[in-house]
């Protein structure tokens, strides 16, 4: 059977994790025949948020679409990139008159690949349209106009997370559907009844001897004092989180037929 194989790469924190990927990705990318890396980038800006210069890094070393999530507005110069450049996504669930898009049909490889990035509603203080509802008139609107879909949720409740990716495999069949935000990875890959490949969290790509990609130190402080600290990243142990799914490309149906977790250090 041939196959598409896809790396989902989970959220990159800070310069740490972007000079990992700087060195690693291309090398990853051909170790494991990957046709195609998925990326989330809302965090590779010094302090939170994406910028262009960590856009451009992400994409110059191996990533052919960067998501993002919850802190894509952070840092103002990204405006205009996300107009620009429709191979960054912003969450689909915003308003239409923000920058960017929140999905785009992109060919790889000779297919069409529809690549959604989705909002939670839950616990994320942000008002924003249901991602069900967005999901729906995404696959209404752009139904018969590509091969097969790729979704990044980035949401806080796991509940949300596996409910809309049941919602969306039961109604439209996507091929692969996973979810970010938490930095931590998941251990539920599998394979939803109507052949969409998923995981409830990639986990993150950054320091591992911290508490989700900051210094230990500081969160602890917070904990115990109650007061505001100041973010620092740390830049021990990192590692790339996410996933590797292949695709079944022979059939024509571009079912999920393998998910496997990643943990890479160099």
């Amino acid at each position: 059977m041939r196959t598409f194989n896809i790396l989902c790469v989970g959220d990159i924190i800070g310069n740490p994790g972007v000079e990992f990927i700087k060195k690693n990705l291309w090398r990853f990318r051909k170790e494991n025949d990957i046709q195609c890396v998925v990326a989330n980038g809302e965090n590779s800006a010094k302090g939170n948020g994406i910028d262009i210069n960590s856009a451009n890094a992400v994409f110059e070393s191996g990533a052919d679409v960067i998501t993002t999530g919850n802190h894509v507005w952070q840092k103002k110069e990204i405006y205009n990139f996300l107009d620009e450049n429709r191979y960054i996504l912003r969450p689909a669930n915003y308003p239409d008159s923000c920058p960017g898009a929140g999905y785009n049909i992109i060919d790889i490889s000779g297919y069409k690949i529809l690549f959604i990035n989705l909002l939670g509603s839950l616990f994320m203080d942000t008002p924003i349209d249901s991602p069900f509802v967005a999901a729906d008139r995404i696959f209404h609107r752009e139904k018969g106009r590509f091969d097969f879909a790729v979704i990044d949720i980035h949401a806080e409740a796991t509940s949300e997370k596996i409910a809309l990716a049941k919602y969306i495999d039961q109604k439209y069949g996507a091929s692969l559907i996973f979810g970010t935000h938490t930095h931590i990875q998941t251990a539920d890959e599998q394979i939803l009844k109507n052949g969409a490949g998923y995981i409830t969290d990639l986990g993150m790509t950054g320091g591992f001897d911290s508490i989700l990609g900051i210094k230990n130190e500081l969160i602890i402080q917070k904990f115990l004092t109650k007061m505001p600290v100041k973010f620092e990243v740390c830049e021990e142990n990192i590692e790339l989180r996410g996933i590797i799914a292949k695709i079944d490309a022979d059939s024509g149906n571009f079912k999920c037929v393998d998910i496997k977790r990643v943990k890479f250090t160099e």
